[in-house]
């Protein structure tokens, strides 16, 4: 999973002094909201870079037919409670077969890195007050898991022979390592 910093990003969303911009000039790595991708998408250059920020109470398939043109799609998490971005990823990734980049912004924090990266998000932009090495650190904290996810669709039942087994293994041995705190 990919952190960014915001100061530099490449993307950037339109705004202006009364809201979104009604005016649109296509350029690299702009992110636009659903409503203004919608009213530029005709006039958008083939293979253009182009983001689109969906709101977490949009239905995904608002965009779904578009998902081959855009390069990114950004999702808000507005409280750290609300985790219906986890199922628009999900859907984005699973249903759609997004191959893009789907990024997580609004209140990101550093507990909520693994199921982002379980349920298909490959970017977050941490809340300001959250440790990027403990965001790190978090992605690599458990060795395997029970149920499947975006990232490894097979339960821990499913897999391979042998497969299964050394699985087992590594979560006791991490298991254990934890009464040594």
């Amino acid at each position: 999973m990919k952190f960014v910093d915001p100061h530099k990003d490449q993307w950037h969303a339109l705004g202006g002094e009364d809201g979104p911009a009604a005016c649109i000039n296509p350029a690299p790595h702009l992110l636009l909201s659903v409503e203004q991708w919608h009213a530029f998408r005709a006039q958008w250059p083939q293979g253009m870079p182009v983001g689109v920020i969906l709101a977490n109470d949009a239905e995904v398939k608002e965009i779904a037919a578009d998902l081959p043109r855009l390069t990114l799609v950004q999702l808000n998490f507005p409280k750290w409670v609300d985790g219906r971005a986890y199922s628009q990823a999900h859907n984005l990734r699973a249903r759609y077969r997004f191959k893009g980049e789907l990024r997580a912004t609004g209140e990101v924090l550093v507990d909520m890195v693994l199921l982002l990266a379980r349920t298909g998000f490959d970017a977050a932009v941490l809340r300001a007050d959250q440790s990027l090495d403990a965001a790190y650190r978090a992605l690599t904290f458990f060795p395997g898991y029970y149920q499947g996810g975006v990232d490894d669709p097979l339960p821990l039942f499913a897999k391979p022979p042998g497969t299964a087994d050394a699985l087992v293994r590594a979560q006791a041995e991490f298991v254990h390592a934890g009464a040594a705190i």
